[in-house]
This record gives C-alpha cells, sequence and structure tokens, in this order.
C-alpha cells in the first residue's frame, strides 16, 4: 500500500516483519562483535605463557595488564557512543573496529608489561566504542516484539568470540608462542570492519533525527518494509520521541529516567564485575589448582558456551515478561559462582558442570542489560546513553581482575577466592529487581522506545 506523507517511521519499524535485511543488519553486527568478543578475552588466555615467557615471578602483576583495555573501554564507550548519536552509527562502527583491531594486533611487538598494557588500553578504548553503536543500530532496526531478541543474539558474538580463545591458544600457542593469539584477533578484526564498512546500513531513525534527506529514509525504510511504497514528497517522523538540539548528561535522568539510569549503572557494575574477575583469573586459577594448562583455557571456553546459551535462552522471556526474568539469573548465578573453586578440587566433571552454568546466568543475564542499555533511551542520544552504562561500568570490569590479583597475592585458597567472585552478583540480583519494576512500569512489558513528547521529524 501506498503511504502518503507523513510517515511515522516509528509506527512502521515497531510493526515490521522480519526481513533478510534486518537479518543482514544482524548478521554484519554479529561478525564484528565475534571479532571484538575475541580481541576482549584473548589476554586472559596467553597470561599462563607471558609468565613463563617474560619471567613472571608473582602472577598477580598481570592484574593491571589484564584491566588494561578495559580501562580504555571507560573512555572509548562515552566518546564513540557521542560520535555514533553525533555522526552515524556506522561510522563510529567502523571507527571503532580500525582502533580494537590495529591495536591487538601491535600488541605483539610488545616486549614488558608496561608496552602491552599501553597498547591494551588503545586497544580498549575502540571496543568501548563499538559496543554502544550496534546496540543502538540492531535496537533501532529491530521490531518492538522482538527487539530484545535481536539484539542479544546480535550482542551474543561476544561469547562465540570468547569462547574461541581458550581452544585457539591450546592448540597454537604452546608451537607459535602467545603472539599468535594477538595476530589472530587483529587480522580477524581488520576483516569484519572491512565487511562491515562495505555492507552495514545507517539507523533509519538517526536519518530522521539529524534532519537528512527523505530519499535514503525512504529507500532504507522500504528494505524494511517492502510492503511499502512511500510517496516521493513524504515526510518523516518520529512520534514518539522528545526533539533534543543537543546532548547534556542530565537528559540521561530526565522525563523520569533517573532510576532506571542509576539501577542500569549498579547493574553494570556488580556484574561486569563479577564476570572479569571470573574470565580474567579463571585459566590461571585452575592451573594453580593443578588442572593443566591446557585444561584450564578449555573450562574457561565452557564458561563462555554456557553464556551464549545463557543469552540465547533469556530473548524471548525478556521480550514478553520483561527484566524479571533477568533478575533470576543473577540470583542463581550467587551460589554457582560460589561453588566453583569447590568443584574444581572436587571433579573435573563436576567442574565442568558448574562453569556452564555460571556461564548461562551471569553472561546471559550480562548480554540483556547490554541489550536494555539501547532500549530505553531515545535515538538522539542511544548510542550515548548505552556507551555511558558501559563506561560506568568499567568501575566494575577494571577492579575485578585487579581485587583478584590482590587476593591472589594474600595466598588465599582457590575455594576463598570464589566465594569473594560471588558478591558482586549479590548486589546485582537485587539491584536487578528494582529495575524491573520501573521498566515495567515505564515501558508496559517491554515497549521501550515511548518518551511522550513532540514528534521529531526529516522532511522528503
Amino acid at each position: 500500500m501506498e503511504i502518503n506523507k507523513p510517515v511515522n517511521v516509528t509506527e512502521a519499524l515497531d510493526g515490521a516483519p522480519l526481513t533478510r535485511f534486518t537479518l543482514l543488519v544482524l548478521a554484519l553486527s554479529v561478525i564484528i562483535i565475534f571479532a571484538d568478543g575475541f580481541d576482549i578475552n584473548n589476554i586472559a588466555y596467553v597470561g599462563p605463557a607471558l609468565i613463563a615467557a617474560w619471567g613472571i615471578s608473582d602472577p598477580s602483576a598481570l592484574g593491571p595488564v589484564f584491566g588494561a583495555s578495559l580501562f580504555g573501554i571507560l573512555f572509548g564507550a562515552p566518546i564513540l557512543g557521542y560520535l555514533g548519536d553525533r555522526y552515524g552509527r556506522k561510522k563510529a562502527i567502523v571507527a571503532s573496529g580500525l582502533i580494537f583491531s590495529i591495536f591487538t594486533w601491535a600488541a605483539v611487538f610488545t616486549h614488558s608489561l608496561g608496552e602491552l598494557l599501553v597498547i591494551r588500553v588503545i586497544c580498549g578504548i575502540g571496543i568501548g566504542g563499538l559496543l554502544p553503536n550496534v546496540i543502538a543500530l540492531n535496537a533501532e532496526f529491530a521490531p518492538r516484539r522482538l527487539r530484545a531478541t535481536l539484539v542479544i543474539l546480535m550482542f551474543s558474538g561476544i561469547g562465540l568470540g570468547s569462547a574461541l580463545p581458550g581452544p585457539v591458544a591450546a592448540w597454537l600457542v604452546p608451537q607459535h608462542g602467545w603472539q599468535v593469539m594477538f595476530t589472530i584477533g587483529g587480522i580477524l578484526g581488520l576483516l569484519a570492519t572491512a565487511i562491515c564498512a562495505l555492507g552495514l546500513p545507517e539507523s533509519i531513525k538517526y536519518h530522521v533525527v539529524r534532519g537528512h534527506s527523505g530519499k535514503p529514509i525512504a529507500a532504507l525504510l522500504q528494505r524494511v518494509r517492502p510492503d511499502l511504497t512511500i510517496s516521493p514528497d513524504a515526510t518523516f517522523v518520529l512520534s514518539d520521541e522528545k526533539a533534543y538540539s543537543g546532548f547534556l548528561p542530565h537528559h540521561l535522568f530526565d522525563d523520569g529516567r533517573a532510576p532506571l539510569t542509576l539501577l542500569l549503572w549498579v547493574m553494570f557494575v556488580s556484574a561486569l564485575m563479577g564476570y572479569f574477575f571470573l574470565i580474567s583469573w579463571t585459566p590461571t586459577l585452575l592451573a594453580a589448582a593443578h588442572i593443566p594448562i591446557a585444561k584450564a583455557a578449555l573450562f574457561t571456553s565452557v564458561f563462555q558456551v554456557g553464556g551464549l546459551i545463557g543469552g540465547w535462552a533469556i530473548c524471548r522471556p525478556m521480550d514478553r515478561m520483561g527484566m524479571m526474568p533477568v533478575a533470576l539469573l543473577f540470583a542463581v548465578a550467587i551460589p554457582v559462582v560460589a561453588a566453583i573453586g569447590y568443584a574444581a578440587t572436587t571433579s573435573e566433571l563436576l567442574l565442568g558442570v558448574v562453569l556452564f552454568i555460571a556461564g548461562f546466568c551471569v553472561l546471559g543475564g550480562q548480554y540483556a542489560i547490554n541489550a536494555v542499555s539501547g532500549m530505553i533511551y531515545p535515538t538522539a542520544f542511544r548510542s550515548h546513553g548505552s556507551g555511558a552504562a558501559f563506561a560506568v561500568g568499567r568501575v566494575g570490569s577494571i577492579s575485578g581482575p585487579v581485587i583478584g590479583g590482590a587476593l591472589i597475592a594474600m595466598h588465599l585458597p582457590v575455594q576463598t577466592l570464589y566465594l569473594c567472585a560471588a558478591i558482586p552478583f549479590v548486589i546485582c540480583a537485587p539491584a536487578c529487581v528494582t529495575f524491573a519494576r520501573f521498566y515495567d512500569r515505564r515501558f508496559h512489558s517491554g515497549a521501550a522506545d515511548r518518551s511522550a513528547a513532540a514528534p521529531t521529524a526529516a522532511a522528503g
């Protein structure tokens, strides 16, 4: 049917079918997120090899290096999130991919922990800038009924990428040294960035908010809604979003968003603290529990695979029931994470089961809050809002590995260390329950783009 002016872009996208074009956006995003996941976590798998190659006597000295890329994310997420809102999601995604790919590869040429730390900080700027922009792009293309599902499926590319370094390290590092991990990571990132530069579209909602010409908007919209015929002189509006002339930090707290923003930040800090404690130190702690290095790397990948499946499992419950199923995941994570140390000294089979369930809960919940960070803010500052959550979350992700290193330096038993790793989820679970109540009250079972105000428009 033909649509005359004005065209309500929000309604058109919310009611869109799941088309090949939407799936193309999802697939391209998964490809670059996959490379991002590999580059975030490969440092953990080269830890034991670095200790041997560089003669490091105190394993806790790796703590700052493990946290270095996370420190870079602290700056990359808000800066490149702002650039994504200002200049476009696609440009920010490509810029982020180039940064993290080039500097992942550059780690091959380091010869000390100090040099590696600097390189990993710069790499983290690109990693941090990618995340809020791909979340915003996918949230803005997804139909309302599938928004959480598609964003979480996109983000599960990190789980796939994070699970790969374990087997790769076990297979290649003994023969080729720790440098092979950073070489592979750099090449993967550059290939993924090139593919996205060629095939990824710009957000339709971004075009409307920025007042761009109606022709590219009409062309993109018809790829999402091939059932519509849009007249050449159509005007495009976002009738459910307030117009913003620019971004100011207080916008994150305006219009009733204050409790959502603050609780989201608490969840990010606590969940990322627990996750990065686990992912950074588990290979080393399992090796200390007399599990061979190759097996320790594979067991850590079991955690990532559990998280991948947990992310897939939470998609539809989140779309249908909001955030309360996510709170349940974080609640279950508390006893399961605490049991990892016991399982490591009891049975390899039990250890594998416990790590899988821990990954299912911890990463499944993390994927969900990643997704919701791109669903509670309007288009004008969606990337910046999501980027702010990732930036604040760096407090947890940086401190997790560093605190883990400090606890290891105290020569605590492995069982005690994993009891400590469960503490962040004691904070995260009730914060998620409270967030779920505010979220359901505001968005009515997950309709996450409502912001009653004047329409935003772009003329054709």
